[in-house]
């Protein structure tokens, strides 16, 4: 394969994570579009242009460039109100990709454009009629899916997407010529709740930039972002929306303060670095606010705004602790980051993270929303050094057999077999 049209319909890859719809998504698209620019994949991303300021095209590095695609008014939308300008962002990307006043459909240093890689179901809509415009194979992504979702936390469900979600992710899986999972839970939900081809999925783990996230020296960590030397520091990194749990963090804090944990000597914090996400998103910021002043632990709470992704390093460096609290999650980058720092994760026993996560080994699992269990395989770590040493040296050792560069090469293989096959067709 020498040139791939990357579909973000929702978010741009060079858009801040952490607050908005920016998230693990964001850091994916980025990271596996530059490693597939790096083994020669030419990579065209487009995305919804929503007033970032920037220029239509943007060169990244060599191979890879962000095309910023106008469709509707161009400022941010509400997720919700997305779905009704997917169809001008597929007529837009068609023009780009094939019209003559876009993009060459044949480009002289890259050749055709050879498949679509739609990402997120908004991306999928369009990829699937382009796919059918120009017989080209269709790679899908989900990131979340709409059925898993409404299993775990059907209240996200209703008031995220009125639309028919459901039903648009089924049409895209039957007719995607490959469906990328992040982990074997994550298929087995696509088979079982879509009735899709097994054969068809491929597992393709993301991968940890380790150039940035690797293990440091925490007290120069805590000096360089002004955290106190002393104590026990846990962090939670991620958008402030219902689905990641902060509020267990929160409750889990005041558990091992209300305990006799939170010594003078030893105070806890909890660092919380991200932004309000989603419709909700605003009011989940203020009822985490109003919960540690009703458990008395505001003065032991850090809410940090959404840090550019090469500077997280710093923070996961900083911690005691990393906590996971999410009630459902196809993957969960947040804690293979940590593990590539060293730092033991407690996490919620829930999707992408039961495979990320060896329970005892690397960190712990726990059922999530419950702020004891989190508290008390904090405390364990804490109390134990030996516990945190060998849990640091395992995070590390296991985090280093994901990277972006295996990701890139396992996708390219996918994308060189669906070259020389017959296209799947709709049902």
């Amino acid at each position: 394969m020498r040139r791939l049209a990357v579909l973000s319909f929702h978010t741009s890859p060079l858009a801040q994570p952490g607050t908005g719809d920016g998230g693990g998504m964001n850091v994916y698209v980025r990271e596996l579009a530059t490693a597939l620019a790096r083994t020669g994949v030419a990579c065209d991303v487009f995305t919804r242009s929503s007033g970032q300021g920037l220029p239509a095209t943007v060169d990244v590095e060599p191979g890879l460039r962000v095309h910023h695609v106008l469709a509707g008014p161009d400022v941010p939308v509400a997720k919700e109100q997305l779905p009704a300008l997917v169809g001008e962002f597929t007529d837009r990307v068609l023009e780009l990709m094939a019209g003559d006043a876009g993009l060459p459909l044949v480009d002289q240093e890259a050749g055709p454009f050879e498949a679509v890689h739609a990402n997120y179901w908004l991306s999928g809509v369009a990829g699937h009629a382009i796919k059918h415009e120009l017989d080209l194979p269709l790679v899908s992504t989900f990131h979340t899916l709409d059925r898993v979702k409404a299993e775990l936390v059907p209240e996200e469900v209703e008031a995220d997407m009125p639309h028919r979600r459901a039903e648009a992710e089924a049409a895209i899986i039957a007719c995607s010529d490959a469906v990328l999972a992040s982990c074997s839970v994550e298929a087995d939900q696509i088979v079982e709740l879509y009735g899709a081809d097994p054969a068809r999925i491929s597992l393709v783990p993301p991968g940890v930039d380790h150039a940035c996230f690797g293990p440091g020296y925490r007290p120069q960590a805590r000096r360089a972002l002004g955290l106190p030397r002393d104590g026990t520091v846990m962090l939670t990194v991620g958008r402030i929306q219902p689905l990641k749990g902060i509020d267990v963090a929160v409750r889990a804090l005041a558990d091992l303060c209300a305990s006799g944990d939170d010594a003078p000597g030893a105070p806890y914090r909890l660092v919380v670095v991200g932004g309000p996400s989603g419709p909700h998103g605003d009011e989940e910021h203020a009822r985490l606010v109003r919960l540690a002043q009703e458990l008395s632990v505001l003065d032991k709470v850090t809410l940090v705004p959404p840090q550019p992704h090469e500077l997280l390093s710093s923070y996961y460096r900083a911690a005691d602790v990393c906590l996971v609290p999410s009630r459902s999650e196809s993957f969960g980058l947040v804690a293979l980051e940590a593990a590539a720092c060293g730092t033991p994760v407690v996490a919620s026993a829930v999707g992408g993270l039961t495979t990320l996560v060896d329970d005892g080994h690397t960190g712990y699992l726990v059922e999530p929303s419950d702020p004891a269990a989190f508290a008390s395989r904090v405390r364990r770590i804490v109390e134990e050094p030996l516990v945190a040493e060998r849990q640091s040296t395992a995070a590390v050792l296991r985090a280093r057999s994901y990277t972006w560069r295996r990701a890139a090469a396992a996708l390219r293989a996918i994308h060189d077999e669906l070259l020389t096959g017959r296209l799947v067709e709709c049902s």
